[in-house]
């Protein structure tokens, strides 16, 4: 069953009765997304929280100089959105594509706000969920600033081994913040 997944993280963060497992699973929407569509633009508003069935997703951005800036990326058993342009309703900064066919399971705005009201626990399982990715972002920024760029492609080719076969180096470079080339000489023996 495609909510199994879903119940199954969730049940990582607070424990649901069936009734209310089946209730909030009632309220996702399943998406197919083929291989390189986009599920969010930059300049459009966020209108989904995502959970990754199937697939691998990018999250990233182009900055000024035309340049490509991977963010994160999502596989399943995984979340994906634009939090502030979902949350603030204003024009995303990212875009949400598609590396591989792949399934997610979509919440709107209005839905998560009535699944608030219905089931008052999943209120604290986003609040969980929004803490831990907090966290994440931290120690990020936190690597980002204290290692070396060879520190961080060990860190992420050890952490993230089910990503890395999906990947092309330009994309693993891209999440790193160096060059194609400067990867390829961190990965000479």
């Amino acid at each position: 069953m495609i909510n199994d997944l879903l119940i199954q993280n969730i049940e990582k963060n607070i424990q649901l009765s069936k009734t209310d497992s089946e209730q909030l699973c009632g309220y996702f929407k399943q998406k197919v997304i083929s291989k390189k569509e986009f599920l969010l633009t930059q300049g459009s508003i966020c209108k989904f929280e995502g959970f990754v069935l199937e697939g691998c997703f990018r999250v990233f951005i182009i900055d000024n100089k035309g340049n490509e800036n991977i963010l994160y990326f999502a596989i399943k058993d995984w979340w994906l959105m634009d939090i502030d342009s979902f949350m603030n309703q204003k024009p995303s900064q990212l875009n949400i594509q598609a590396l591989e066919d792949s399934k997610v399971l979509l919440i709107n705005r209005k839905d998560k706000s009535t699944l608030y009201n219905s089931i008052p626990a999943a209120e604290k399982l986003f609040r969980i969920m929004s803490q831990k990715a907090i966290v994440a972002w931290q120690r990020r920024l936190i690597r980002n600033h204290c290692q070396t760029a060879k520190e961080r492609y060990y860190h992420f080719i050890d952490t993230y081994p089910q990503i890395v076969s999906k990947l092309t180096d330009k994309q693993i470079a891209s999440y790193l913040g160096i060059t194609h080339e400067f990867l390829s000489k961190i990965k000479k023996p």
